[in-house]
């Protein structure tokens, strides 16, 4: 029984390597792919209303030509060297190249290989706690979501609807097919209260600062954690979210980190607490952050 739930959690983490090398590529293309979209869109109100003819495809510039998960190959950013497939294996190939691209030897990011890991963690733990089942895929497709809109949003403060609503309905989905411990009728509650409940917060300090304290995706990231958590589990959530984020906020402007504006996004520390509700439970997550702080 021991070794079969090993062999689980081997094979989740094998494909959780697999699925992080494409959340390596989602994560960088994806926000990329939504600016031309919109550049495009600018462009064709701006020619509609200026009444101008559209450049023909053979005069549009080859830099913008449409981008998507699988066009064009992955190259170095730095000498456009095309990426083969063995130096595209997860984690093996970095090593291998030593953190270095192999035509201009410029420094290929950690974060690629780290994305990887954390990924295949993640499977690994989803496989070994619900097994090879539609349970355990239902919380590998929610870690990998969350994983890659957490560093969507740290990267460029978007949290992309492609993800966070195809979220709040496999949330919803999950829990009518049983493949979650949530009834129905608190998924969809803990959505609707989970999106109400911060746009609630969000017109409020409008109202009094003048000033937009989050985004939209926001409200919706925290509506599909209500429809996979139930909203018995949003005040945990928010709570665990907060502090977190208050922390590493605090923790960057002393350090001058804090980028321009001021800001910190607020995404990754929702995914971060939607994760320890995922491993620790909601209930026990929020008994843990009071005792931490001596309630």
């Amino acid at each position: 029984m021991v070794l079969e739930l090993w062999m689980q959690a081997a094979l989740g983490g094998l494909l959780g390597l697999l699925v992080g090398s494409f959340l390596n590529v989602v994560v960088h293309r994806l926000p990329r792919m939504m600016e031309q979209q919109w550049n495009a869109e600018c462009a064709q109100w701006a020619q509609e209303q200026s009444g101008a003819v559209p450049p023909s495809a053979a005069a549009t510039d080859p830099a913008e030509a449409p981008l998507s998960l699988s066009r064009p190959r992955s190259r170095c950013p730095h000498c456009g060297h095309a990426i083969h497939w063995y130096e595209n294996i997860p984690v093996l190939s970095y090593l291998a190249l030593r953190g270095r691209c192999s035509e201009c030897k410029a420094s290929i990011s950690i974060r690629y290989p780290l994305v990887e890991l954390a990924c295949a963690a993640l499977f690994a733990y989803c496989t070994m706690q619900w097994g090879i089942t539609p349970t355990g895929a239902a919380w590998c497709l929610f870690s990998a979501a969350l994983l890659s809109l957490a560093l969507i949003d740290w990267d460029t403060t978007l949290l992309p609807d492609d993800i966070t609503l195809p979220l709040l309905w496999a949330g919803l989905l999950s829990s009518a097919l049983h493949w979650t411990a949530v009834p129905l009728a608190d998924a969809v509650w803990g959505a609707a209260a989970g999106y109400l409940s911060l746009w609630l917060v969000y017109w409020a300090f409008k109202l009094v600062t003048g000033k937009e304290g989050m985004g939209y995706g926001d409200f919706k990231l925290f509506a599909a954690l209500g429809a996979w958590f139930g909203w018995q589990a949003l005040v945990p959530i928010i709570l665990l979210s907060s502090v977190i984020g208050a922390i590493v906020g605090i923790a960057l402007k002393i350090n001058s980190r804090l980028r321009e504006g001021g800001y910190v996004p607020f995404g990754p520390f929702l995914a971060g607490a939607g994760f320890a509700a995922m491993v620790f439970g909601p209930q026990q997550m929020l008994q843990s952050l009071l005792a931490a702080i001596g309630l």
